[in-house]
């Protein structure tokens, strides 16, 4: 399967490496990060959900989709609340990951300009600034090192503060082109906000649960 998907992956025209277990790829990751990283949950040696927590203590922003033959929904949610910015069960479609791949990459490319942005392209609620040009958060002027999904999730909420928004529209709102993506994935990007945000100030939980109707931000 790992040849097979590099060669499919080779003649959309990306530059592939392949590597038979995760010791011998955190090796190379270590040498040099590539643009997007997929991971089997069952590597040997090192198996996916370790090698994706050592990728996430490296760069918050590398794209990583995980595979695995289980297709759990434990497995789906425990990969997500790792950080893992996509997940696919085995047997899936050639056609389906090179598109999924093609989704993540655009994500990152937005993320990754380095224009300055302008002041209304800012969002403030408090001590979270967010630029909306560079997909970039920071609380009390500390960057909170949020992946591309938890950024767009933050924006949507701060956009309306106070306001209660339900699962499915903060679904389309962060993976409005993949509807494969069930509304449980929102409960694990809150959770990893919420972490991300009190790393930096300790207590700092903005984002409240509304049982039955969704989330919302508190007006501060």
């Amino acid at each position: 399967m790992r040849e097979t998907v590099g060669l499919a992956l080779r003649r959309e025209g990306f530059l592939v490496d392949v590597y038979g277990d995760g010791v011998t790829a955190w090796s190379a990751f270590e040498r040099n990060l590539p643009d997007l990283a997929i991971l089997d949950v069952l590597m040997p040696r090192l198996d996916g959900l370790q090698l994706l927590r050592r990728l996430r203590a490296r760069s918050a922003d590398l794209p990583v989709l995980m595979l695995s033959s289980k297709g759990q929904e434990f497995d789906r949610v425990l990969g997500l609340e790792m950080g893992a910015d996509d997940y696919l069960a085995k047997p899936f479609s050639l056609r389906e990951l090179i598109a999924r791949i093609r989704v993540l990459l655009r994500r990152a490319a937005l993320a990754a300009e380095g224009r300055e942005s302008p002041p209304e392209r800012r969002l403030s609620l408090g001590p979270i600034v967010l630029d909306l040009d560079r997909f970039t958060a920071t609380v009390d002027g500390r960057e909170a090192g949020l992946t591309v999904s938890e950024f767009l999730l933050l924006a949507a909420l701060v956009r309306r503060p106070g306001h209660v928004r339900s699962r499915s529209q903060l679904l389309d709102e962060v993976h409005a082109e993949d509807d494969s993506v069930a509304e449980r994935t929102i409960d694990s990007h809150v959770k990893r906000l919420r972490r991300k945000l009190e790393a930096i100030r300790p207590g700092f939980d903005p984002i409240e649960a509304v049982y039955g109707r969704g989330y919302r931000v508190k007006e501060v």
